[in-house]
This record gives structure tokens, C-alpha cells and sequence, in this order.
């Protein structure tokens, strides 16, 4: 068995933008097969390149590897002689029984490398270019949704839609967690609908209060569900008093960001927006936002 398997296996893996763990025995206590240093890559599906150790370590490993790659978070395990199998979370550690008649312990660190998450930009405007252009400077890949739009425009764009007809967007973008529509009075309602399209897990919409609070209005009582509507986060991004395409840009960043590190965005909407048309929002929302309103800040955009 080759023990540097687990190099070129990565390499394949990270080109096909596919998932794995990449696990260390940090120590071993003979007798085991494992010895510290030893590395191998590990897939969801069980599939193991390199070398840990024997069979018994093996379910521990791929069952902790699994959840690893559900919430991106690095885990430390110790695997030792037990009567039973049971695991037991020690803070620092995760512990396994082993079972096995073979006896001796393994500390293993498993580290999940996730594929480069989506960002789709919805939009042909200053806002969504300088989007495009930042975005994959915090590791993310970025697709272009605007009617019209040229590849060569977006040279930082990993895919280029030149419509926003909601349907094809569906059907050419299957799987994009966040999506930030940054239309810019520039066939709002047609880029809502396509992100919308999407079902992404974050959705921002680059507006003010005032123009968001219509436009999901018109988007409930044109048949779009009103809880997906509710889901829709405007303004977008982090008051920071952005005033530049570059700086609003980077205020709706900070939230993608954030989502895409397990802080999940919180839909609002303006001041003059019915909450009974979107029952999923809040009352916590809407004076929240009332109070935005009435101390005169506006959106990041100022739209």
C-alpha cells in the first residue's frame, strides 16, 4: 500500500471541487499499524486513500469524517481499547471504544476541505462588477446572472448567464447556497425572481428599505411563496456607511461571509411593508426596522 496515496487523491479531489477530510494520527500507543504522521484522505462515502491504521480504527473515523463535512468544523478523536464502542465527547476530544482484541489507542485530527462555495451576483451594476471582482479574494467562486451579460465583462466569473429568465437560471445553476441580487433599478423584479429560482440558503438584495418593501410586496401578490420572499435579506450587508460600489460591496460580503460560517442572515423589511402578506417575517423585524426608518440611516446603497 502506497501511505502517499493520499497527495494525489487530494489534488483529484480539489480539482473536482469535491469534498473530503484530510486525516492525521497525531499519536500512537502500540500496538498499532497507525503511526504518528501517517495521513490519509477520507470521502463521505468511506472511501479511504492512505494510511491510518487497521480495520478497527476505520469506523470511527469514517462515521466522525462524515460529520466533519456536514458543518466544515476540524475534529480530534482518540480511538482506545473498550469493552464498549460507545463515544464519549471529552471537550477537546472525541472519544471512541474500541472493540477490537488488538488493544492499543490512536489520536487522529480530521480535517475537512470543502469545495470553494458559490456566490451567484445577480445583476449587471457597479455594485454587482465590484462583487464579482472581490468575492474570489475570500475563496469563494462566482456566476453572473444578468440579462445581456458578456463573459469578457466579468473575467472573474467562473460561469456567465447572459438572462435572468428563472427558469434556464434554475435549470444552469442547480446548486448555489447564496446569491446577492444587486439589479440596481435594472429589471429588479426579473432578478428577484430568478434568485428566488435558485432557492439558495442566503439571498440578499442590494436596495433601500423603502424600494425593498415594495418589490417584495409585488413579488408575494405575483405568486412567489411569501416565505421564501421572507427569507429574501434587504438591505443587504453590514452598515458599515459605505458610500462607493467598492464599499457596498464589501458590506454585502461581510454578510455572505458570515452565512457562509454558520451565522445565518436574518430577512428585514421596511417600515411600510405588511407583514400579514409576509407571515414568516417577524414582529421583531418589522420594528427593528421601523427603528432604521425613523433614525434616518439608510441602505448601503442609498437607492
Amino acid at each position: 500500500m502506497n501511505r502517499n496515496e493520499w497527495i494525489t487523491q487530494a489534488a483529484r479531489l480539489q480539482a473536482a471541487e469535491q469534498p473530503f477530510a484530510l486525516v492525521t494520527v497525531l499519536r500512537a500507543q502500540a500496538p498499532t499499524s497507525g503511526k504518528a504522521g501517517d495521513k490519509a484522505v477520507v470521502t463521505a462515502d468511506g472511501q479511504i486513500h492512505g494510511w491510518i491504521g487497521g480495520g478497527c480504527a476505520q469506523p470511527a473515523v469514517i462515521k466522525t469524517v462524515r460529520r466533519a463535512l456536514l458543518d466544515g468544523q476540524p475534529r480530534t478523536i482518540r480511538i482506545a481499547p473498550s469493552d464498549e464502542s460507545a463515544e464519549r465527547d471529552l471537550g477537546d476530544v472525541l472519544e471512541f471504544g474500541m472493540a477490537c482484541h488488538s488493544g492499543g489507542t490512536l489520536e487522529l485530527f480530521i480535517d475537512p476541505v470543502m469545495p470553494s462555495a458559490l456566490l451567484t451576483v445577480v445583476g449587471d451594476s457597479p455594485v454587482a462588477r465590484a462583487l464579482v471582482s472581490l468575492a474570489p479574494r475570500v475563496g469563494l467562486r462566482v456566476a453572473v446572472v444578468a440579462h445581456g451579460a458578456q463573459v469578457a465583462d466579468y473575467p472573474d466569473a467562473d460561469t456567465v448567464l447572459g438572462t435572468d429568465d428563472a427558469p434556464v437560471v434554475a435549470a444552469q445553476l442547480a446548486s448555489t447556497p447564496f446569491v446577492v441580487v444587486a439589479t440596481q433599478g435594472r429589471r429588479d423584479l426579473q432578478g428577484l425572481k430568478a434568485a428566488l429560482a435558485l432557492q439558495p440558503q442566503g439571498l440578499w438584495f442590494v436596495a433601500s428599505a423603502r424600494k425593498a418593501g415594495v418589490l417584495l410586496d409585488t413579488l408575494v401578490t405575483s405568486g412567489e411563496d411569501p416565505a421564501a420572499v421572507a427569507r429574501i435579506v434587504a438591505p443587504a450587508g453590514e452598515f458599515i456607511g459605505a458610500q462607493t460600489p467598492e464599499e457596498i460591496a464589501l458590506s454585502v460580503l461581510t454578510s455572505v461571509v458570515a452565512a457562509r460560517r454558520g451565522h445565518a442572515p436574518k430577512a428585514v423589511i421596511s417600515a411600510q411593508a405588511d407583514a400579514a402578506t409576509v407571515p414568516a417575517l417577524t414582529a421583531v423585524a418589522v420594528e427593528a426596522t421601523a427603528a432604521v426608518a425613523a433614525s434616518g440611516k439608510s441602505s448601503c446603497c442609498g437607492g
